[in-house]
């Protein structure tokens, strides 16, 4: 092994490599965190971990588990997943404090934590809803259990409800790194920042994109590859992006969206309308609507056209 490493020394300069990367990593540490030593990071892999744990809490099914004991497993799934996850909290809260207003106290993590573990009781309720519009609205579906352990939509919808309230408690890393495992696991990307009433279904899944300020009524329905984005993003008189305004759509109750359609910009889609596949829409429309490809459109775009 040693003659090995030596040989890939002496092949590809590998002192200087290393030399050269520390160089550039103690720079960018030092814009970042001054002269201090720099925080722990959060741990992707430990996330993943608390993740898996949490969605077995939802929806408890190892083939070993007798149902007797199920409470059992639960109380120890949880105190472990939650305590790993004040860890990583604190973490961020590390590499990003929080301002507080003034006169009240800093958020601690295990006020976060203690939170997010009293929402899970409602997280479950918007799933079960989410699991009987996927039933409802498949006809390949043979069972809920079906649709609990196989569907990547509803995959997808577990990790945005847990993170959404992440999000919503004020860690917003902790949120995306639980968008993102979901994002990797089933290629759809959901911002945990969008607010998603209950009976969602993503039908299929692949390459649905729904964008930070999305707001999604009640028993909506996505297909694949569709888009709620940005028309495009605001800037500041110095040029920088302005973050956090309302730039994605508005989907009012019992709206349905096929395959390939990209709807952008704070738009509403009113009540019980019907987008077909592969439409390109800008503008709102009343309840009721059925917008289907009528003729080519030409649209000029900027600063993140179609994001």
């Amino acid at each position: 092994m040693t003659m090995l490493l030596e040989t890939v020394s002496n092949d590809h300069d590998i002192d200087a490599i290393i030399s050269a990367l520390s160089a550039l990593r103690r720079a960018s540490q030092a814009q970042r965190y001054g002269h201090v030593a720099p925080p722990q990071l959060p741990s992707k892999f430990v996330m993943a971990s608390i993740v898996e744990g949490i969605t077995a809490v939802l929806y408890p099914r190892p083939p070993e588990l007798p149902f007797d004991s199920t409470d059992e497993f639960i109380a120890s799934t949880l105190k472990t997943c939650l305590g790993g996850l004040r860890e990583q909290v604190r973490r961020e809260f590390a590499l990003f404090p929080v301002d507080a207003p003034n006169e009240q106290p800093q958020p601690r993590p295990k006020d976060i934590v203690d939170a997010f573990a009293r929402a899970i009781p409602r997280v479950r309720t918007l799933l079960d809803a989410d699991i009987r519009a996927a039933y409802a609205g498949d006809p390949a579906a043979k069972s809920l259990d079906e649709i609990i352990f196989c569907y990547p939509g509803v995959a997808a919808l577990i990790k945005h409800r847990l993170a959404h309230e992440l999000y919503r408690l004020g860690v917003p890393m902790m949120a995306r790194i639980v968008a993102e495992i979901a994002h990797s696991q089933t290629g759809i990307d959901i911002h945990p920042g969008a607010e998603i009433d209950q009976g969602f279904f993503i039908d299929h899944g692949t390459g649905v994109v729904i964008g930070e300020t999305a707001r999604i009524g009640k028993n909506v329905r996505l297909y694949q590859a569709v888009t709620l984005g940005a028309k495009r993003f605001d800037v500041d008189e110095n040029g920088a992006l302005e973050k956090g305004k309302p730039r994605h759509p508005i989907l009012e109750d019992d709206v349905v969206i096929y395959a390939g359609a990209t709807v952008l910009g704070r738009i509403t889609i009113g009540r019980g309308s019907t987008i077909g596949g592969n439409v390109w829409l800008t503008h709102s429309v009343p309840p009721g609507s059925n917008i289907t490809q009528a003729k080519a459109r030409i649209e000029l775009f900027d600063h993140g056209a179609g994001i």
